[in-house]
């Protein structure tokens, strides 16, 4: 059923689009509360993630063997660090990473989730690519939104575009009102929603890889974790070698 359902969506697709399983839009935290050496830190989390074999064994277990994905940091304003990039195996992987490092920071101020979220939107709507799912994943560690657009709203206009949000939380121990579950449940109550979305929470600085790695083997394979969707990891993840 679901290749039959991807061969008609192929077959409605302009043939100069990209044809992949899963469009991403990976939306990262760079609003005041992240410093510098949390931006490097976050950005050679996702670099390590994407080039983990578990990923990687995700990736080439779907239909296609291949996803877009596009890294996006946010704040009171929004800058693309890598642009769409197809990753179907170890050379993409590797090049995304590659492109995700060196940037210097783009983005800055205090939160706009809204139009971050919208942002992520548009990114999807308006790229050369197709896919069979249609996600983004937005990452911080706060729900607070200072300007622009609310929550809701963003968000009631992302799913009716059926594009589904997850979320990872990244829980702060210095900070008591965003180191307990409030953020977790800030995150399933006002920001994910969609066909299959979820939460996975970085309890810890040590978890925020593992975290990650976990986030994207999930979101590409199409899964849910748990009975309600929601995870906390707090220490890292075995790696397979």
């Amino acid at each position: 059923m679901l290749r039959a359902l991807f061969a008609l969506c192929l077959a409605a697709t302009p043939a100069s689009a990209t044809e992949v399983d899963l469009e991403l839009v990976l939306l990262a935290d760079a609003s005041g509360s992240i410093d510098q050496a949390e931006i490097v830190f976050q950005r050679q989390g996702y670099a390590a993630a994407m080039t983990h074999p578990d990923v990687l064994s995700a990736i080439q277990s779907t239909l296609t063997g291949s996803i877009a994905v596009t890294y996006v940091e946010w704040a009171a304003n929004q800058a693309t660090v890598v642009d769409w990039m197809v990753i179907d195996g170890p050379q993409s992987a590797a090049d995304f990473a590659a492109r995700l490092l060196p940037p210097p920071r783009l983005a800055a101020g205090s939160n706009a989730i809204g139009a971050a979220l919208l942002e992520g939107k548009r990114l999807i709507e308006e790229n050369q690519i197709t896919g069979l799912r249609r996600v983004i994943d937005f990452s911080g560690d706060s729900a607070n939104n200072w300007s622009g657009p609310s929550i809701a709203a963003a968000r009631a206009e992302v799913l009716a575009a059926n594009i589904t949000i997850n979320g990872l939380p990244i829980l702060r121990q210095d900070d008591p009102g965003r180191a307990q579950s409030d953020l977790e449940a800030a995150y399933a109550e006002q920001i994910i929603g969609g066909p299959g979305a979820f939460v996975v929470t970085a309890k810890d600085r040590a978890s925020f890889a593992s975290a990650v790695r976990r986030k994207l083997v999930l979101e590409i394979a199409g899964l849910v974790p748990g009975a309600n969707g929601i995870e906390t990891l707090s220490a890292p993840a075995p790696i397979t070698d």
